[in-house]
């Protein structure tokens, strides 16, 4: 216990905070190579030292980004547009040069032994890297993770009515509502899924960054959606980086109903179908058994059955439970992924088996939403954010 009036000791760093702060250090090592280069060839004075004052104030701000991201606070637009934005084009340039410096400064100091030159590091080329990752960063910043897309898919159900032949579900995940994805668009994402005209809407989790200071915003955005059957939302691991009682309440209060380890039953007629959802997995609230277990059954066997689970690993035991469909997010498809071959090349590949798109286990089916916001750096490259309508299909 701190004595009275003694000074309070300052928070201690989370082990986080000082991973990345070490990432963006390595980050900013190449990047000093490359403006003290630049500035050589411009004949500047103390080229070296700019460099390393660059890179020094990179890592301050670095750290004054993220202090701001945890939890993620209101800021002013112009800050966020003329000092958040470009640094982070800057940053993500910075990493994208890793690769590619690493290779070059290991080759080319081999290739002037073999050819018998004098060794030297190739510094025209950590110049350029850094320009052309400027140019890579500022797209993906600045243009790709505005531009969202309306995809459509049909999926088919084995054991679905022919009523809900047809069924079209606009699915929506990970908005992330915050100080870099403001409040405006998630109110074009919403305005083009009511577009739609869906018989139901579904939002899969991790619509906040972290923290509570923007429910009021994500409230509001949410309960802008109209399905014809409602709108349902699952929570995701993001929704309890702070508190998630509260934008549970506020959701519901604009129409929208959080389904926690329970379910719904849809009709068409005499049809049915039972809409569940499970509680957030990484924070251990999820209960599978629980959401399952008011499952009507129907003519002996379990009603057709779709599941919200923000994070898709638990599909494996959605299936063995007899789920047809289950809807999740999380993943943003890796954010950053190779052009055309995103499914298979991305970052996201590294952490989930199932990244994004369509999967099946036998009868069963999984869509992995691409998302529409994003974590940690607000970039996107190879994978669109998009508002997914899916139509069912009886099989």
């Amino acid at each position: 216990m701190t004595r009275t009036g003694a000074p309070a000791k300052p928070p201690r760093m989370s082990r986080f905070l000082r991973m990345l702060i070490l990432v963006t250090v390595i980050v900013h090592v190449p990047i000093t190579a490359a403006v003290a280069h630049a500035l050589h060839r411009l004949g500047a004075p103390s080229p070296w030292l700019f460099g390393v004052a660059w890179s020094v104030i990179g890592v301050a701000l670095f750290l004054g980004r993220a202090r701001a991201g945890m939890p993620d606070r209101r800021r002013s637009d112009a800050l966020v547009r003329f000092v958040d934005i470009p640094y982070f084009i800057h940053w993500c340039a910075g990493l994208f040069m890793i690769p590619p410096v690493l290779v070059a400064t290991i080759a080319a100091p081999l290739v002037d032994l073999a050819r018998g030159r004098p060794v030297s590091l190739p510094w025209d080329f950590y110049t350029w890297t850094y320009a052309v990752g400027l140019l890579i960063a500022g797209y993906g910043i600045l243009v790709r993770r505005r531009w969202f897309v309306v995809r459509e898919i049909e999926v088919a159900l084995a054991g679905l009515d022919p009523s809900f032949d047809g069924y079209r579900i606009a699915h929506l995940s990970d908005l992330h509502i915050g100080a870099v994805t403001p409040r405006p668009w998630g109110e074009r994402w919403m305005r083009a899924a009511n577009a739609q005209s869906p018989d139901l809407v579904v939002v899969t989790g991790d619509m906040v960054t972290s923290g509570t200071e923007f429910h009021e915003d994500i409230a509001d955005v949410v309960g802008q959606l109209r399905g014809k059957d409602g709108v349902f939302v699952s929570m995701g691991n993001h929704d309890y980086f702070g508190e998630g009682e509260p934008l549970i309440s506020l959701l519901g209060a604009r129409g929208a109903r959080v389904l926690r380890n329970e379910g719904v039953v849809l009709t068409r007629g005499s049809a049915r179908v039972w809409l569940a959802a499970i509680d957030d997995t990484w924070t251990r609230r999820d209960d599978l058994a629980k959401a399952l277990r008011d499952r009507p059954v129907d003519a002996g066997r379990d009603l057709t059955t779709i599941l919200l689970a923000h994070d898709p690993d638990r599909f494996r035991a959605a299936a063995k439970r007899g789920v047809a469909l289950t809807l999740s997010g999380h993943t943003h498809g890796g954010q950053v992924a190779m052009p055309f071959l995103y499914r298979w090349i991305s970052l996201g590949r590294l952490a989930h088996p199932f990244n994004l798109g369509l999967y099946a286990d036998g009868d069963a089916k999984l869509y992995v939403n691409p998302g529409l916001g994003t974590t940690g750096p607000p970039i996107r490259l190879g994978v669109a954010p998009a508002v997914v309508m899916i139509t069912l299909r009886a099989a």
